[in-house]
């Protein structure tokens, strides 16, 4: 098995991983501010939404570098 693989496939099983326990953080955090303050709940859902953007961007860049790997275009 070359490095090439499996490099590819660590930054696509980390980038996974990490947006795993990031939606987890952000949206136990959504939960507990709806829990404290259940009036706000138009306002941080419109946050944790672009946050979930911020959070999902990670995946998607490290599914791509990790295909790009592994196919031996970079590397």
């Amino acid at each position: 098995m070359s490095l090439a693989v499996l490099a590819g496939g660590i930054m696509i099983a980390f980038g996974a991983l990490a947006a795993g326990i990031g939606n987890g953080v952000l949206f136990s955090s959504y939960l507990s501010g709806i829990a404290r303050q259940p009036e706000a709940q138009g306002t941080l859902f419109g946050q944790s939404m672009i946050a979930l953007g911020l959070v999902e961007a990670l995946p998607v860049i490290s599914i791509a570098f990790g295909i790009l790997v592994l196919f031996g275009i970079i590397g």
